[in-house]
């Protein structure tokens, strides 16, 4: 029966009764039969265990593991994938809901290219508008790609919900999540192990998955968890002989993704996080890792403010532009 399952869906519950209904019809929705829905219910105090006990009932393809107390994202999915059966893995939100073609489809590219991983684009929804996130461009799909060469694909979002991975893979490469206890942003690091272990990636410009999006709040025992995640995966690109790969690209997208992090952070915890940030990259700037060509232009120079005038001329910027984009 093992070898019959052809992939296995993790999909990581707390408090999530409000969008849980939809994304669980979604996956009863699939196509594919050899396929298992791993529900790891970490802690839920609402009524998601209620709606997955009945979920189970009427989906045999669907397992369901009910923890007491919270353990928190990374060390739930590391747990899922252990204990799954398929030879892929997917892995969405409780709030994602996927076209019923999705996994027997990526599976098929999978199975016909022998690849490890394959990812393809999805919509964004936010505040009930649908906007493809057209990430994988044409020319891009339907082909094995190497990272080293086709560099863009580190500038995308991880969206690691948009794709499947092979199990050995993950095993062999020792790719797993960091175990915080952050709410956000923890495929960061997932993404860029995935993304840097020479495996055989292959992109759909086919969208299967709408991704609600939704502002994160960022506690101040959470503030610095995304530094967290990009230590890891410099850790990890520095223990694979990685980093003089995808260094500069690495300071590049981590400086982005600060960037975005920062609209989404409280008025009061913008100087802190700001602090923290001018250290990382002054350190980066000394050991000559920041390099202009890998950089937007307005990255570059709201990095140029940040290091060589001050966290106040920056933040000054910064609160302009956040203004703006609201």
């Amino acid at each position: 029966m093992d070898k019959q399952t052809r992939v296995s869906v993790l999909v990581y519950v707390h408090n999530s009764e409000k969008s849980l209904i939809d994304c669980l019809q979604s996956l009863s929705n699939q196509i594919l039969d050899d396929m298992e829905i791993i529900c790891i219910n970490d802690g839920s105090d609402d009524g998601s265990g209620d709606i997955l006990s009945d979920f189970s009932k009427k989906e045999p393809r669907m397992r369901v593991v009910s923890l007491n107390k919270l353990a928190g994202y990374g060390r739930v999915l590391n747990y899922a994938i252990r204990m799954a059966k398929g030879e892929y893995i997917g892995i969405i939100e409780a709030t994602d809901t996927a076209n019923p073609e999705m996994f027997i489809e990526l599976f098929a590219l999978a199975k016909k290219h022998d690849a490890d991983v394959v990812k393809g684009n999805y919509w964004i929804v936010e505040k009930e508008k649908e906007n493809l996130k057209d990430a994988v461009l044409p020319e891009e799909a339907g082909f094995i790609i190497n990272p080293t060469e086709d560099t863009r694909i580190f500038y995308q979002a991880p969206a690691i919900w948009s794709g499947i991975y092979k199990k050995q893979f993950l095993e062999e490469q020792k790719i797993s999540f960091l175990e915080t206890a952050a709410s956000t942003c923890q495929d960061i690091s997932f993404n860029t192990k995935v993304l840097a272990s020479d495996g055989k990636i292959v992109l759909t410009d086919k969208a299967y998955l709408r991704h609600i999006q939704t502002k994160i709040a960022i506690d101040d025992k959470e503030l610095f968890y995304i530094n967290d995640e990009f230590a890891e995966a410099e850790a990890f690109l520095r223990a694979h002989d990685k980093w003089s790969t995808f260094g500069y690209i690495f300071e590049a997208v981590k400086f982005a993704s600060y960037h975005w992090y920062m609209l989404n952070l409280k008025t009061n915890q913008l100087e802190k996080f700001a602090l923290r940030m001018r250290a990382e990259f002054h350190d980066a700037d000394n050991k000559n890792m920041l390099r202009k060509p890998y950089f937007p232009k307005n990255h570059w120079r709201m990095l140029r403010v940040l290091l060589d005038t001050s966290v106040s001329a920056f933040l000054l910027i910064f609160k302009s532009y956040r203004k703006k984009k609201i």
